[in-house]
């Protein structure tokens, strides 16, 4: 039963008051029909632990109707622009959500699957205010989506040109807006108050109190547009009981205009409107100074050395390796097998497998013929490619597919300063009465200043920077030299890392050493059909074998398969050719084989073989001299006992070597390690190493060009960057250092700002140079500390 009452009390969904109408159901109250929907939603999935983790969270659905607001989302080609995958069994779309507040909003986004049929997983990212969802279109269209997001108060903000970067313009002109008018006020109260600076007497009472109210209109706009966002802050943190840094700001604001507003009313002095607004100008600046340099950090992070990704790319009947970045729409690309690929784009070839599980998460392959759509993100199983862009290249939602568990990203320093942010607002508000009660007692004309410029003078806002600004800039570092990390938590991996694991083939030893021999005979016309073979492969000794028999091969197989582990098959001309191990291609292998051998086998009888010299590479040495230092080093190969004695010369003795591994073998001793209490980081390829790789604390690839990307890994390494690998964990280590040092000058600055404070001796508009001045310290130090480590290590 539903009934109505007079009396104004709090709806139970969403906190607003109960004005115009309260419905009473389940001995709850809700101000409308659209809140009283969502808890029944709730209840009936058994959902109702969302008003657990917050009173009140939800948002209020008065006088909303999203019957035909949504309507065009039946569109096609609309769904296909807002879409980032689509098959017939699974889509998925990624959403801004500018409702998204709290834990409650993310665990009740994180369950939409138990209030539909038809979602099959829903993810928010907390700091973008994105929920991305996968959905069966079999059961339910993105319009009922969208609809089901609005029903539960999470409306999306859609927009078909781009969202987020018209959403970032937008809050860009309305910052310079808000610095710009609290400017404007700051030095034209300043000019009214130059009576009052310079000591003049005798000035008309008139027109002292003319130019007071002018001074008070001025700080009007201020206190209510250009601190506004602090006020919201504020609000919403205590709404959450919780105190966040900007409450003290918001309780100076209020102290000063408070004070003025008294002062000016009884014509009892000026009052301190201009070390009001001048606090809210230089708060703003700051804010704006940290945008800007975490901009910088993102695009560095975004573009420069997060996700490395070439492609080859067709142009004028050539083939040229092109970095993603310089792709546009209607270039034409080759893919070869297990190339990923980097944008929405049609098929030109006859046909191709294509493997979504970078994307969707499930194993199975996709046939594709000629002019379908292939999304981005998928991976070629086979012979290779050819395709044509018809969207532009974003290489974020690709590194959004590298990395997609957005809050495992954090570091255990992150969480170190939630803790101390948690308890700092507090203890501010502590200094700050007790500074107060201090020159009350001893000198109240001080006292307005004193608990002002506490409140703005601490700031863990430094504490935040440093862990960010650190690892950003050591990536940005490492990815300039090569090596490309998968987030920052890497970094913070490796400090921890006892044993380093090396695979030999493309890790110790080049990938395209030249020193190829075969061991049989074969026609020129057969070796124009195995290097077309070889070169559709991305295993480095496949490499070798097609740049040795015909650098510039013009055929393309018409199936192709990997094998891992055991070789590669592929159908060119007509002919079954195979690559590998000698039970894949039928060959008997001799009793004592100490060399790396690949086999070859031509319409299943089997041909010779190929051997390769190893050629390690230049200062390889340097690098495990560097390691050894640090870590347990470990050789685990896939190879025979060949190349021990060269190893040896390399490694420092009694290194374990471990040869003959299989892919499975090489997972097990990596797991085998971490039982017995290591933490092990792992050198190998992206193919054959992939399982070992995955389950290694930090697995890096080492490719010898990075079209050859691989998801497993935590990290992918330019295989000629392989001997600076040394260099490269001694500056991840180093990072620490730095990030200690960070936090140090960070609490020195509060323990001197507030001691200064609490003295009487800072005034609030000092205090509010100095707060940003204390991140940018710390930014500054960030940077060039870790740039200066970088040039004494020679990076």
């Amino acid at each position: 039963m539903s009934s109505t009452h007079e009396n104004i009390t709090p709806c139970y969904h969403c906190g607003e008051p109960c004005e115009e109408e309260l419905i009473e159901y389940d001995n709850k109250t809700f101000c409308c029909q659209g809140c009283k929907m969502v808890y029944e939603i709730l209840q009936e999935n058994d959902l109702c632990n969302y008003y657990d983790l917050q009173q009140s969270p939800g948002i209020t659905l008065k006088n909303r109707d999203f019957k035909e607001k949504f309507a065009y989302l039946d569109n096609e080609d609309i769904q296909q622009q807002l879409l980032s995958y689509a098959s017939d069994t699974l889509n998925k779309v990624v959403f801004y959500v500018p409702a998204i507040h709290c834990s409650s909003c993310i665990w009740l986004l994180e369950h939409l699957d138990t209030l539909r049929p038809g979602i099959v997983r829903s993810r928010v990212n907390f700091v973008r205010k994105e929920v991305s969802i996968d959905f069966d279109p079999r059961q339910i269209s993105l319009k009922t989506v969208v609809e089901l997001l609005a029903t539960v108060g999470y409306e999306p903000e859609i927009n078909l040109e781009s969202h987020s970067d018209n959403k970032k313009h937008r809050s860009q002109r309305r910052l310079m807006l808000q610095i710009g008018l609290a400017g404007f006020s700051f030095g034209n109260i300043m000019l009214l108050s130059f009576p009052e600076y310079l000591g003049f007497e005798g000035l008309n009472p008139e027109l002292q109190r003319f130019f007071s109210w002018a001074s008070l209109a001025l700080s009007l706009p201020v206190v209510f547009f250009s601190a506004l966002d602090y006020f919201i802050s504020a609000w919403k943190g205590l709404r959450q009981r919780y105190m966040n840094i900007d409450v003290p700001i918001v309780l100076g604001i209020l102290t000063l205009f408070g004070r003025s507003l008294y002062d000016i009313l009884t014509a009892s002095g000026p009052g301190y409107l201009d070390s009001l607004s001048g606090l809210v100008f230089f708060l703003l600046i700051g804010k704006w100074v940290q945008s800007k340099t975490y901009e910088s950090l993102s695009f560095e992070r975004n573009y420069k050395s997060y996700f490395p990704l070439a492609v080859h790319r067709l142009q004028n009947g050539r083939k040229e390796v092109v970095q993603i970045t310089e792709l546009q729409a209607g270039d034409l690309i080759e893919v070869r097998n297990r190339e990923v690929i980097p944008a929405d784009a049609e098929l030109l070839s006859e046909q191709a497998n294509i493997d979504y599980s970078f994307v969707t998460g499930e194993a199975a392959t996709v046939i594709k013929s000629r002019g379908e759509h292939i999304y981005a993100g998928g991976r070629q199983i086979g012979h290779p490619v050819q395709l044509k862009i018809v969207k532009a290249v974003s290489q974020s939602y690709l590194t959004q597919l590298w990395n997609t568990d957005t809050f495992e990203e954090t570091t255990r320093y992150d969480s170190l300063i939630d803790r101390i942010s948690k308890y700092f607002t507090v203890v501010v508000l502590l200094i700050a009465a007790l500074t107060g009660l201090w020159w009350y007692l001893h000198d109240p004309s001080l006292l307005l200043n004193a608990v002002t410029a506490v409140l703005i003078v601490a700031c863990p806002c430094a504490l935040s920077l440093a862990t960010p600004f650190t690892l950003g800039n050591a990536m940005a570092i490492l990815g300039r030299h090569k090596l490309y990390l998968k987030h920052m938590n890497v970094l913070e991996k490796i400090w921890y890392i006892t044993t380093v694991v090396f695979d030999k083939t493309g890790t110790l030893t080049r990938g395209s050493s030249g020193h190829v021999h075969f061991h049989g005979r074969l026609s020129a016309d057969e070796k124009i059909l195995v290097a077309a073979a070889a070169a559709a492969s991305t295993h480095p000794l496949s490499r070798q074998i097609a740049a040795e028999l015909l650098p510039a091969q013009t055929l393309q197989p018409t199936r192709f398969h990997e094998h891992e582990g055991q070789g590669l098959e592929a159908e060119v001309s007509g002919r079954i050719i195979r690559l590998g191990s000698a039970a894949w291609t039928g060959a008997t292998p001799p009793d004592n084989n100490r060399q790396t051998r690949v086999y070859l086998s031509i319409d299943d009888q089997p041909r010779g073989y190929f051997t390769f010299g190893n050629v390690y590479r230049q200062h390889i040495e340097q690098a495990i001299a560097t390691m050894q230092k640090h870590y347990r080093l470990v050789v685990l190969s896939g190879d025979n006992e060949g190349e021990r004695a060269n190893l040896e010369k390399i490694f420092p003795a009694n290194t374990p070597m471990v040869f003959g591994q299989e892919p499975a073998g090489k997972l097990a001793y990596i797991r085998q390690l971490q039982q017995n209490g290591e933490q092990v980081m792992m050198f190998g390829d992206g193919l054959n190493d992939a399982g070992a790789l995955r389950q290694a604390d930090v697995g890096i690839a080492v490719a010898e060009d990075v079209s050859a990307f691989t998801p497993a890994s935590d990290a992918i390494l330019f295989g000629g960057s392989m001997p600076l690998a040394g260099r490269f964990l001694q500056l991840a280590r180093l990072s620490r250092l730095v990030i200690y040092s960070a936090f140090a000058i960070s609490f020195l600055y509060n323990v001197i700002g507030l001691s200064f404070a609490v003295s009487g001796r800072l005034t609030p508009l000092f205090a509010a140079i100095l707060m940003p001045l204390s991140s940018i310290t710390v930014v500054a130090f960030a940077t060039f500390a870790i740039r200066g480590l970088a040039r004494k290590l020679k990076l």
